[in-house]
């Protein structure tokens, strides 16, 4: 195992090393949470990819799927790959002509300071969920290929992570995503032929599949239209929403750029998101008896056993890229959020030394707090699905109103944003019911209606796309 480690220590020092020569370019604030708006097509399809491929798909999908069949795979890859071309084709042209530097940026033009600041707020814990997944899954990889005790390998996870994501920006995020993409989809190919000749091939080991493997329904047959529904909303909702595709969308180049580079990214995410989805199905054939404390290492236990040394090395590093690629994004994503909407305007807009300084410590604080929820939560899946759902339902109803059209102002934005994460916080603690995000939708809109209604904006900006 050692010669493993030092394998994926080499791969992580690669990494490192190309941030670092990317990073010698950043200058400014803007240079390093949006990459100057520059990011092309294929960086921009790779870099959307790499930041939602990460750890939730490779070791939690494939875990769920083992567990319970292609049901365990609707909200990832399907949902979110579904939740990503959404985004694309709906949201990110308009979104990108607002140019703005972070998407706090967009409510305060909108609706004011104050809704700028309670988006800040409702977002960037989910950010903090979704880095904790990343990290924790990180420390279950170290673990696995070297015997660490699980809670040494997080924490190393946490430093690995934080100094990397100090180093770069978001354009040495992107430049890396596109090599740490190809190295997971050649990673995740091979293991599949290895696995699928364990069993005499693909198609023998689909066909060899019981029925009820196939079953796709969200908690079987018995499972309602409204919880069906409701593993829908999350993910879409959600991502719509996610401060890590917005930075990438503003990072593009132009409004089509951005439109193109996020579907493309979504169609790579669903066909290389379909490859762990395989392993869980046919993982109790090649790796039976895995018990439900290990279902976040079937696919690392699976490459252990069917792949040589030095494809072993490699699809470890593998992994640990898809899981870098996505936490240091989401970390530089929210740091962005708490210094250029919190910091910087408390401080009185400094220089740009200044602003770029307190971007960096603020992603040391971020990682601080990510390892803390990292180290107390009981799952990857989890994890996620509370980064999904947090204060997402008024966020999403904002946007829409917002962006598209006119209606509203500030009191509407505040109540909809207090009323949206009111309602889910209460029903998720009580379990009062088992689709506790829908009902924060409808409340969310509701309440954007009545105080929009009751206190109609003055003159509320002309949305993006309009004639002027």
């Amino acid at each position: 195992m050692n010669a493993i480690m030092a394998g994926v220590i080499g791969y992580i020092l690669l990494q490192f090393l190309i941030g670092a020569l990317v990073s010698r370019r950043i200058s400014t604030e803007s240079d390093y949470i949006n990459a100057g708006r520059r990011l092309g097509p294929v960086i921009g399809a790779f870099t959307v990819f790499a930041t939602w491929f990460g750890a939730e798909v490779i070791v939690g999908t494939s875990g769920s799927v083992y567990e319970q069949g292609l049901r365990g795979a609707e909200f990832d890859p399907f949902g979110y790959a579904v939740s990503l071309f959404i985004a694309g084709f709906v949201f990110a042209a308009a979104l990108w002509r607002r140019g703005l530097t972070t998407f706090a940026d967009f409510f305060r033009d909108r609706f004011g300071t104050a809704t700028e600041r309670l988006v800040v707020v409702l977002l960037v814990p989910g950010s903090l969920f979704w880095a904790a997944a990343q990290i924790r899954a990180f420390g279950q990889v170290v673990g696995a290929v070297s015997d660490t005790d699980v809670t040494i390998a997080i924490t190393f996870a946490a430093v690995v992570v934080c100094a990397y994501t100090v180093l770069g920006g978001l354009m040495a995020d992107a430049i890396t995503d596109l090599v740490q993409g190809v190295a997971v989809i050649i990673g995740l190919i091979v293991l599949a032929y290895l696995a699928a000749g364990e069993l005499g091939g693909f198609s023998k080991s689909i066909s060899a599949l019981p029925p009820e493997r196939f079953d796709l329904s969200v908690g079987g047959a018995e499972a309602s239209w409204g919880e069906r529904l409701e593993h829908w909303l999350v993910p879409i909702c959600g991502t719509v929403v996610a401060i890590e595709l917005v930075s990438r969308i503003l990072g593009c180049r132009s409004a089509e750029v951005a439109a193109r580079a996020t579907m493309a990214g979504a169609g790579l995410y669903l066909a290389v998101g379909l490859i762990p989805v395989y392993l869980g199905l046919i993982g109790p054939s090649v790796l039976p008896g895995v018990g439900a404390d290990d279902l976040e290492r079937v696919v690392p236990l699976m490459a252990e056993r069917l792949m040589p040394g030095i494809l072993y090395i490699v699809f470890a590093g593998a992994i640990i890229s898809a899981i870098l690629s996505t936490v240091d994004s989401t970390l530089i994503a929210a740091a962005s959020l708490l210094s250029h909407n919190v910091v910087m305007e408390l401080m009185g807009n400094p220089g740009e030394r200044t602003r770029l300084l307190s971007v960096r410590v603020s992603v040391i604080a971020m990682t601080l707090l990510a390892y803390t929820l990292a180290m107390t939560a009981t799952s990857i899946r989890d994890l996620v699905e509370v980064a999904a759902a947090f204060g997402s339902s008024g966020v999403v109803v904002c946007l829409v109103f917002g962006l598209f059209t006119r209606f509203g102002g500030q009191a509407s934005a505040l109540a909809a944003l207090v009323t949206g994460a009111g309602v889910w916080g209460i029903a998720s603690l009580t379990e009062a019911t088992r689709t506790p995000y829908g009902f924060a939708l409808l409340a969310a809109v509701a309440a954007y209606t009545l105080a929009a209604l009751w206190r109609p904006a003055a003159a509320a900006p002309v949305p993006a796309g309009s004639s002027q």
